[in-house]
């Protein structure tokens, strides 16, 4: 590693006098430096991106290049080097317009989808935290319990269940729960309040040096504002005995530091017969400081809690037979309280032009409590099902990375590198499952223990530029230790085991012009198993591998219009679950997935903005015979998309879809998932510093399944149990009016 530094060093000093460069800051109309900002050479494809100070140096620069600046948010800016420009510092003013596409250059980014599906979430803001994730091609959210538990989540072929195959993270702020006591990976987003989402970033794959726990079929970081414009007050109320209020007030503002407050009230009874009771609040507290120089220092306070009734998934059989309609319940006594508060620090110092070390920590304290029936008589004809999760959790974690970039050779080609350390420490107490009646009674503890997980990591990314070829070689440690102290037996039982796993990445992009990138991706990536998994099958599989390729294409054949294409393939090792409703370990074997991806995003006019995402997976044990193979749930044909509108007199708003195909429910595909596809309307009148508007959810009443399982069950009385589809009803026409204000 030393040797590698210095040869970067040495030759990040081969500057020759036939190279030049331009550097400079750009500003918004405050003269504030704008962090990001891209600086594209159309001519040479060249590119870089302003850092915290809003500085920027673009090398290998000649009379009558064209230099593009661009931002979301912002008129794209464009100048042609002249012989002044040479060598020369100069100030770009980029003034606020209507987010469009032309404001997206076509770079050689490993991951420069994300660029143009920010375009989707600017253009049609998300109504919630978890809806974002719809924001991603590909994926598909159901929730079970009306917003109470986390959601649901499918990609690229996985029944993820609520996060064991997907990285989430907030401002660095992991989402993800190790060890949780309703399901490994468990993600819940809904301490987020969605009106302060600034932009999105994700990747399919395991292809990311930055990326490790749960990155197998991809990651999506969530970026919040650090600032807003204007204080704003909302109100929203609708069908069902719902009620939302949103509030966020700026604090301070300064030229160098501002803080602001928001906040979000959440209450409903839901669509069903037994009323929910749900509410959720939400607090947060920014603070900001940028010198404008070298430094940006953010700290982020964040408090949330949820309570709700629910009725849970039912049989299909029920509805059938007339014994309770779509929105009835067996047993109507589950629902649960979680909470959540959080700490987190970002900071990121600027050392000189071409080095920065980017740090965060975070403490989370977290608590859950959920109580479930899904079997209802099958286990205990006499006092039910019901059973009961929870756990207290503390999470604290760091990490530091230094970023260093060198132009090599004659400033023809750039060079840059990440390298970075951290950790993740959850200490998880009295996580159980018991079995409960009517939420009080205890009638028996199935698993009690605590749990303690640490997760160190180092990683180092190397990209590399030569004309039109980029190359991203990386390489991930991740280190695991794993402590779990069985409080159901009469002595003390602690348990522990550790792993050490290892991941390469290789990313080669091909930018045939400022139309087109052609690109490959492989790498190994890796979920952890549950520390109860892991103690009780004494360290096997701890860390079952994925192994993942892409190739793929984005054109931009117009500055109106985008494609995107990609065939992937995925193998997932043997690996062993934790059945957290039912306290045992059960073996999933090996898999294997290949896909292929399909999107456009196109601006009509720049008023109106069409997107859309075809996915096809098929997905299957490589362990099973045919006909025999099929993995549950595995989605195999998934779209979504919407048409946006803006500033047509004073109206904006949108129309947007999503569906998804029947899929198998088990493993011969003799229970089928039904499919189905929902469409959601907004409308909003903009007069002054006022906002009208009218939200609609499943706008022409479709009769659909958001969450189905294969579950064998007992109903009172019946002589013997089925195994069918169970499922939780999907929301009707619902409708909702906003007013919202802004000062």
């Amino acid at each position: 590693m030393k040797n590698l530094l210095l040869y970067l060093f040495y030759f990040g000093l081969l500057h020759t006098l036939s190279a030049h460069e331009l550097s400079g800051t750009v500003v918004d109309e405050n003269n504030s430096p704008i962090e990001g900002v891209g600086v594209f050479n159309k001519t040479t494809n060249g590119y870089t991106y302003t850092n915290v100070s809003g500085y920027f140096e673009l090398d290998d620069i000649s009379v009558g290049d064209l230099i593009i600046f661009n931002n979301l948010g912002f008129k794209s800016q464009e100048i042609t080097i002249t012989e002044n420009e040479l060598d020369a510092t100069i100030k770009i003013t980029m003034v606020e317009s209507v987010v469009s596409l032309d404001q997206v250059v076509l770079v050689s980014k490993v991951n420069a989808l994300s660029q143009f599906v920010n375009v989707d979430v600017k253009a049609n803001p998300v109504k919630s935290s978890q809806e974002i994730l719809r924001k991603v091609p590909g994926l598909i959210i159901g929730q079970h319990a009306g917003g109470g538990k986390a959601e649901q989540i499918f990609l690229r072929g996985f029944d993820i269940d609520h996060g064991t195959d997907i990285t989430i993270d907030v401002d660095g702020l992991p989402v993800n729960m190790v060890s949780h006591a309703h399901g490994q990976g468990y993600a819940d987003m809904h301490f987020i309040i969605p009106e302060t989402i600034d932009n999105i970033d994700f990747g399919k794959g395991s292809y990311y040096a930055k990326k490790g726990n749960f990155n197998t079929a991809g990651y999506v970081d969530l970026k919040t504002k650090k600032k807003i414009e204007n204080n704003q007050l909302s109100l929203e109320a609708g069908m069902f005995n719902t009620i939302r209020s949103v509030g966020m007030f700026k604090i301070t503002e300064g030229d160098m530091s501002n803080a602001y407050v928001a906040s979000e009230l959440v209450l409903t009874d839901g669509a069903f017969e037994s009323p929910q009771n749900f509410n959720r609040l939400n607090l947060m507290g920014r603070y900001n400081f940028n010198n404008r120089e070298d430094q940006d220092l953010t700290i982020t306070l964040s408090h949330f809690q949820s309570k709700w009734d629910a009725s849970g998934q039912i049989p299909q059989r029920a509805v059938d037979q007339g014994l309770i309609n779509r929105f009835g319940a067996i047993d109507d006594t589950e629902g649960g309280n979680t909470s959540r508060s959080n700490f987190l620090v970002n900071h990121t110092k600027q050392l000189d032009e071409h080095a920065s070390v980017t740090s965060k920590a975070y403490i989370s304290k977290y608590d859950f409590e959920l109580f479930s029936n899904f079997t209802f008589f099958l286990d205990d004809p006499v006092n039910a099902d019901q059973i009961r999760q929870k756990e207290d959790r503390t999470i604290i974690g760091a990490e530091s990375k230094y970023n260093h970039s060198v132009h090599v050779g004659d400033h023809d080609s750039q060079l840059s590198y990440e390298t970075g350390v951290g950790f993740r420490y959850d200490d998880v107490n009295d996580v159980q499952l018991s079995r409960t009646k009517n939420r009080q009674e205890l009638l028996e503890r199935l698993a009690y223990g605590n749990i303690d997980e640490l997760n160190g990591y180092g990683f180092f990314d190397l990209t590399y530029k030569k004309n039109n070829w980029t190359l991203n070689p990386g390489i991930r440690m991740d280190y695991f230790k794993f402590d779990y102290v069985n409080l159901l037996t009469e002595t003390y039982d602690s348990q522990s085991e550790s792993k050490v796993f290892f991941g390469p990445k290789f990313n080669v992009i091909y930018g045939a012009s400022d139309k087109l990138q052609v690109y490959g991706k492989t790498g190994i990536g890796f979920h952890s198993n549950d520390t109860r998994v892991v103690v009780a099958n004494s360290g096997e599989e701890i860390l079952p591998a994925a192994y993942s390729a892409d190739l793929g294409a984005i054109f931009k054949p117009t500055n109106k219009l985008v494609l995107n294409a990609a065939l992937w393939s995925l193998f997932l090792e043997q690996e062993f679950v934790y059945v957290g409703d039912a306290a045992i370990v059960e073996p999933s074997g090996k898999t294997r997935r290949l896909g292929v991806d399909f999107g456009f995003r196109y601006q009509l006019t720049d008023w109106m903005y069409a997107n859309a995402d075809v996915n096809y997976t098929l997905a299957r044990s490589t362990e099973e015979p045919d006909g025999q193979d099929f993995i549950p749930l595995a989605p195999d044909l998934t779209s979504s998309g919407g048409l946006s509108f803006t500033d047509i007199g004073n109206f904006t708003g949108g129309i947007s879809y999503r569906y998804i195909k029947d899929r198998p429910a088990n493993e011969d595909n003799s229970i089928v998932a039904l499919g189905y596809f929902i469409t959601d309307l907004n409308v909003n009148y903009n007069w002054n510093n006022w906002t009208f508007g009218v939200i609609v959810e499943n706008l022409f009443d479709q009769e659909w399944n958001e969450t189905q399982f294969a579950t064998e069950s007992r109903l009172l009385n019946e002589p013997t149990s089925f195994e069918e589809i169970h499922f939780t009803p999907g929301t009707p026409f619902y409708l909702r009016g906003k007013i919202s204000v802004t000062f």
